[in-house]
This record gives structure tokens, sequence and C-alpha cells, in this order.
């Protein structure tokens, strides 16, 4: 008989985060600044397996024990920065002597829907990330995104009138927008790695389109690319148009058009056939994408070599 696998632990309110920590109820049911030194360990059946209802930001320090999003676990050290969206299961092991110091902010949904954060939340492609893509911060990153995070919470534990939900939002966006400019520093400063990954793409999709994955698997999508480089899609698209200017998507369309004028120049395929050898379902598409691409149609481009 099989074993059926455990459902994640789903904490559905920033009040249940609270009960979990040890925390006394928040000061407001949709939103939280946490003190992670003041709080206790999950239980070991929510560690386990579990995800939020709700947004999360948090900046760790001195964390004993390992986090796992997906198939990966990630080492904390000093001065990293994690963000999840609601639904992303997650689990923690963590050692008997644990400590933890930093912040935490939580926020849900409902709390930015109607604010211009609320719209452009999607933008913030770093909730999308896996655990092991967390943002690391230099120290001088680590003290204005702490003294943001305390600014949250006085403002969070003032007394609330009709202005409080419009700050502590604003400061939010300006949180977000830092870490936006601090994942693009990052991405810089690990230029090596980025640039191997980059090496890696381009040798993955030449053996995808020379070897057999066309015929069945079709066009290489993004989150095909981007599983088979062991790293999320959002995180792939934001490194490579942060060291190229073009996203995931952009690349694979270079590389298919690259190998579709090796193969207009080097044999007499007709388009379809070319359109078909490289995973099309429709010819029209194949010459719609490299007229975009090259401002000439594939037949085009064949006559301008003979």
């Amino acid at each position: 008989m099989k074993k059926t696998a455990q459902s994640p632990y789903l904490i559905h309110s920033i009040s249940e985060l609270h009960r979990l920590l040890g925390l006394p109820t928040p000061a407001h049911p949709l939103v939280s600044v946490i003190d992670l030194g003041q709080t206790m360990c999950f239980p070991e059946e929510v560690m386990k397996s579990y995800m939020y209802n709700f947004y999360s930001v948090c900046i760790k320090k001195d964390f004993r024990g390992k986090m796992k999003y997906g198939q990966h676990y990630y080492d904390f050290d000093h001065g990293v920065m994690t963000f999840f969206s609601p639904g992303q299961v997650l689990s923690t092991i963590t050692e008997e002597d644990r400590s933890c110091v930093g912040w935490w902010l939580v926020f849900h949904p409902d709390y930015i829907r109607h604010s211009t954060l609320g719209q452009k939340l999607k933008t913030y492609g770093y909730f999308s990330y896996a655990v092991n893509e967390a943002l690391h911060v230099s120290e001088r990153e680590e003290v204005l995104i702490t003294n943001l995070m305390q600014q949250i919470d006085q403002e969070y534990r003032s007394i609330i009138d009709g202005f409080s939900q419009d700050v502590i939002i604003s400061h939010i966006e300006l949180l977000l927008n830092y870490c936006n400019r601090f994942y693009n520093r990052q991405f810089i400063t690990r230029k090596s790695a980025s640039n191997d990954l980059l090496v890696k793409l381009e040798t993955m999709l030449d053996d995808y389109f020379d070897g057999d994955k066309v015929q069945e698997l079709g066009l290489p999508t993004v989150q095909y690319v981007s599983e088979q480089l062991a790293i999320s899609p959002n995180y792939l698209s934001d490194m490579l148009r942060s060291l190229t200017g073009q996203n995931t998507q952009q690349h694979i369309h270079n590389k298919l058009i690259e190998k579709a004028q090796q193969i207009l120049t080097t044999t007499s395929l007709s388009v379809s056939e070319i359109a078909y050898q490289l995973g099309f379902e429709y010819p029209q598409s194949f010459s719609k994408l490299f007229k975009n691409k090259m401002n000439i149609s594939p037949l085009e481009f064949r006559q301008s070599f003979n």
C-alpha cells in the first residue's frame, strides 16, 4: 500500500503565525513586523512542510539550521534575505542550540490590494526565487534594511489613524525597491558564477536543437530550461537580463534563429521542413518569428546567400 504524502501545513493568518512563534496577538490582522530574537521555533510537525497564506520578507543572521525549498537546501549565514509569496512550500531543519537574529515582515495581499504596490507587486520577481537564490546583503545594505524594518515596526506600533496604512505601505514599497537594487548588485558581484550559468545555457540549447529533444518535446520552454539549470525561472531571466539585456525567452529565440540560419544556408530543406525540424507546429509561426528577428523572411535570407 502506498504511503500518502503529508500535505504542507498552511499557516492561514498572521495571527496564527504569531501563535506558532509564541508571540502576542498582532496589532493588525493583515500586517506584522517580527523581531526574530523574540520568537520560538515552529513546532516540529509544522517545520517538516509548511506554507504561508501571505507575503514574507525576512532578513536573518546567525540562523543555525537549514531551510528547504523544493528539492534544495540552503544554509543561512550573516545578512541573508528571503522572500516568499502565498502558497510556496517550505521546510526547516534547525539545531537544538538554535539562535536567530533579524527582522521579519509579513503582510496579507488584502492589506495592499487597493494600493499602487498591490498593482505592481508581481513585478518584484524575487518573490518567486528559490531559497538557494536568496539575497546576500553587505553590512551597509543590512543596516539600511534593518532600519527600514524598524521604521515600519515603529509606525505599526504607533496610534492608528487615517494615514497609518498609507505610510506603512510606502515603507514596504521602499524596502522592496531597495531589494530590487541589491539583487541587481548581486548579479554583478557574482558575475563569474553568472557567466558560468550563461555558458551552461548556451551549451544546453545547442545540445537541445542538435539532438532529439526538439522532436520529443517541441520548442524548449523557459520552465524546461530553468529546471535543467536547477534555477528558478524568474531568477534566471533576471540574471540574464542584468548580463545581456535579454531574458530567457529571448535567449531561446536567439538560439533558434541561429540554428535556422545554419539550416537555411547549408541545406535545401523547405521552410516548412525547417520549421518542423526546429519544433514548430505551424510553419507560419516560424516564419513570423524569423521575420521579427531578422527583418526578412526565411526565403529572402536564403536567397541573399545565393
